[in-house]
């Protein structure tokens, strides 16, 4: 019998049995997805969306190495409409992740959508954030709840100490740091809390905070901006920014320190030199209210107690453009990280607004509608989902005629990501707006 005989015999037969010394060896290795052959993730990679694939390309650097595969490349190219070449100029991730914001920019701008709320404190909650797709919401109740958006699921709840409200927090994932009222406060993600001390009362009371690990950043209602390092626990800087209280805070990827305050001013510090390094006036003596930075296009928005909104190019200093886009105070304004196009604005009157980052022109307007469109029990109680609304641009005017008060509450925080934004309203529910392509 010839080889080729005694290989058509063994198929026809069955694979013969395993021995034990063969079991054991293959308990012994591995099977998670980094033992597969390249060539097996490069072809499971070609089944994934442009937005998961950008993901993937983050993990390591193996995966980022198969995503820029010459096989991958070319599967690409071949798939995506109108690539000309884009794919000789630029890596396959930068070129898939300019497709995934313009798919997010146009989702936002012409797609339909619904709004899923559901009941996510006991009383209030005031704000969130949204992060590696797990959203954070807190401030009313004294508790702070982490939620799966896919499952509407709380997969983490962390309590206040008795004797302080919630002002400001953030996350990551190791951990959740929480402004309370004159004192910092840690929550482990694996459930311990620990509470920094108070430092002989030389820290007042605090107004906002960001945190960037390894430092967290407050603006304290005595105009200054004091620095804490989370490992040392102890106030590492004070920052005398502002001669009235500090209302909003945001850091740039150079660690500049950004602080708006009740005056209207917005003050720049470098911590690594205790130097001011420059002043930004707006028109609104009522104050700035909210301020966000995009570090891909170097602009810093702001929007103020009178409903406007302003635009700063962080390297010259300069005022790109402002506008007046909401009837009364902006409380939050958000855009997805790596988005230069769109900005997304909430505030007093409970409109969402959908902003151009290089001309502030208002582009849409959101709102729900009455229509219930069904109700669903998720892991944490009953979810409603309800359409949505897009409303005529120039609604400043009209937006009585237009929209019930009762459907529209007060839009305290939102929080932006792919095709989705979640708003919290100073009421006990959540609202999660999703758009369609």
């Amino acid at each position: 019998m010839n080889k080729h005989q005694q290989s058509f015999t063994a198929a026809k037969n069955g694979p013969s049995p395993a021995t034990a010394d063969q079991i054991y060896e293959r308990r012994k290795t591995p099977t998670n997805i980094l033992s597969l052959d390249p060539d097996i993730v490069c072809t499971i990679f070609a089944f994934l969306d442009m937005f998961d694939l950008v993901r993937c390309s983050l993990v390591c650097k193996l995966w980022n190495a198969i995503v820029e595969s010459r096989s991958l490349r070319e599967f690409c190219e071949r798939n995506i409409k109108n690539s000309s070449s884009e794919f000789t100029e630029k890596p396959l991730r930068v070129i898939l992740g300019e497709m995934v914001m313009e798919q997010h920019r146009l989702a936002l701008l012409d797609g339909g959508f619904y709004v899923d709320q559901w009941k996510g404190h006991s009383t209030t909650v005031a704000q969130c954030r949204m992060k590696m797709g797990v959203l954070g919401t807190g401030v009313g109740d004294k508790v702070i709840r982490l939620w799966s958006l896919d499952s509407y699921k709380c997969i983490e709840e962390h309590s206040m100490p008795a004797i302080f409200p919630l002002i400001d927090f953030d996350f990551d994932e190791s951990k959740i740091v929480g402004l309370i009222g004159s004192h910092l406060c840690i929550w482990r993600r694996n459930g311990k809390r620990s509470i920094f001390p108070s430092l002989g009362g030389k820290f007042v009371k605090g107004s906002c905070m960001r945190y960037v690990d390894p430092e967290a950043v407050v603006g304290c209602d005595d105009g200054a901006v004091r620095v804490f390092d989370m490992y040392s626990r102890r106030c590492s800087q004070i920052l005398r920014m502002h001669p009235v209280p500090i209302t909003c805070l945001c850091l740039n990827e150079d660690r500049l320190i950004v602080s708006g305050s009740t005056s209207g001013d917005i003050r720049i510090s470098d911590p690594s030199s205790v130097q001011q390094v420059a002043t930004l006036r707006s028109s609104d003596v009522r104050g700035i209210r909210t301020m966000c930075f995009n570090p891909s296009s170097q602009l810093l928005f702001a929007g103020s107690a009178v409903g406007c909104a302003y635009c700063w190019d962080l390297r010259t200093r300069k005022l790109l453009w402002s506008s007046r886009v909401c009837p009364n105070v902006i409380y939050s304004l958000q855009h997805m990280q790596n988005d230069t196009s769109t900005l997304v604005v909430g505030g007093i009157d409970g409109i969402l607004r959908l902003l151009n980052q290089n001309d502030g022109k208002t582009v849409a307007c959101f709102s729900m509608d009455d229509k219930l469109l069904s109700t669903f029990q998720s892991p944490s109680g009953s979810v409603q989902r309800i359409k949505g609304q897009r409303l005529p641009e120039d609604d400043l005017i009209n937006i009585e005629h237009l929209v019930c008060i009762t459907d529209r509450p007060s839009i305290t925080c939102l929080a932006v990501g792919m095709k989705k934004i979640v708003t919290t309203h100073n009421t006990s529910d959540i609202r999660l707006w999703k758009f369609r392509s």
